[in-house]
């Protein structure tokens, strides 16, 4: 005779009969017919070999290997039951999580101290690890290597939640002083200056070029540097004419003193984005993550109307 495979389903009804003593309290008890539990009790004890419950009189009882097991059924059971749950309402003051968020300087420094100062004020128990984008970033969401992703995103990875939440600008920034702030910003004086780019590849073309060459002048660029946290400092002690995220950035801009300025070409707008695996969609950890960082960015977008 083959050997009957164990399932949830056995376990719950295996946990019924030894509580209730009985195949006809057990059927009530699973809203089954009182055959259809005797059948389950026979499917059950060819999966244990045992008999379970044998007959004493007018009552059954359990037999020593069904005592046995009697709490280790019942722990089985609840344990599927939790995880067949719905989770509850998460509470951050009892929240115990690390979060890993991949983005850049101008985002870690537009985001880690709200993130940091609610931590700190409402979820004591939650850790905030920023990494900086690198050239293996496609992926660190799926392999768990982080958990979020807050960067301007062109062309969703496969396997990938993508949420737009703020737009913002490039704007030309300088030191207080520099000649370029003289007089107007034309496009032609702006591509006469010495240029500073930011690229994390190195890069020393790009979008302002192409709106420039189709002016005619093409701008001299002396230099790239990785982040916008390297540019503005050396904006700062030179005549170099960099640009940075309008909000992104803003902070940085005014604690460093410097000034910005709107650039006289049409520039595409960037699109910062908030991106996560498909597995954290119904985590409420990590949609309390998603809705700090979500609010953090949608305060910063309202200060271009302020």
């Amino acid at each position: 005779m083959r050997r009957t495979q164990p399932s949830l389903d056995l376990l719950i009804a295996l946990d019924a009969l030894l509580e209730e003593g009985s195949v006809s309290a057990a059927a009530r008890r699973l809203h089954l017919s009182e055959p259809a539990m005797s059948r389950t009790l026979g499917r059950i004890r060819r999966a244990m070999g045992d008999p379970v419950l044998v007959r004493s009189g007018r009552q059954m009882v359990p037999t020593p290997r069904a005592l046995a097991v009697r709490g280790e059924v019942r722990a089985l059971v609840e344990a599927a039951a939790r995880v067949f749950t719905p989770q509850g309402a998460l509470d951050p003051a009892t929240l115990e999580r690390s979060f890993v968020i991949l983005a850049s300087d101008s985002v870690v420094t537009a985001v880690a101290v709200p993130l940091l100062t609610e931590a700190a004020r409402s979820a004591p128990g939650v850790t905030f690890h920023f990494i900086p984008e690198g050239h293996a970033d496609v992926t660190a969401l799926r392999d768990g290597a982080a958990d979020l992703e807050v960067t301007v995103i062109r062309g969703e990875a496969p396997e990938t939640r993508v949420e737009p939440l703020l737009r913002d600008r490039l704007v030309g920034v300088v030191r207080p002083g520099h000649p370029l702030l003289d007089g107007p910003v034309t496009a032609e004086r702006l591509a006469a200056a010495e240029h500073l780019v930011t690229s994390r590849r190195g890069r020393t073309r790009g979008p302002l070029d192409e709106a420039l060459a189709a002016l005619g002048p093409a701008r001299r660029v002396v230099g790239s540097v990785p982040t916008f946290g390297a540019a503005l400092p050396a904006v700062r002690e030179t005549d170099l004419v960099g640009m940075t995220p309008e909000l992104l950035t803003r902070g940085l801009v005014e604690a460093l003193g410097l000034v910005t300025f709107p650039l006289p070409v049409e520039l595409p707008d960037l699109t910062l984005s908030q991106a996560w695996h498909p597995r954290n969609d119904a985590d409420p950890a990590h949609a309390w993550l998603r809705e700090r960082v979500r609010g953090v960015l949608t305060r910063l977008g309202s200060l271009r109307d302020a």
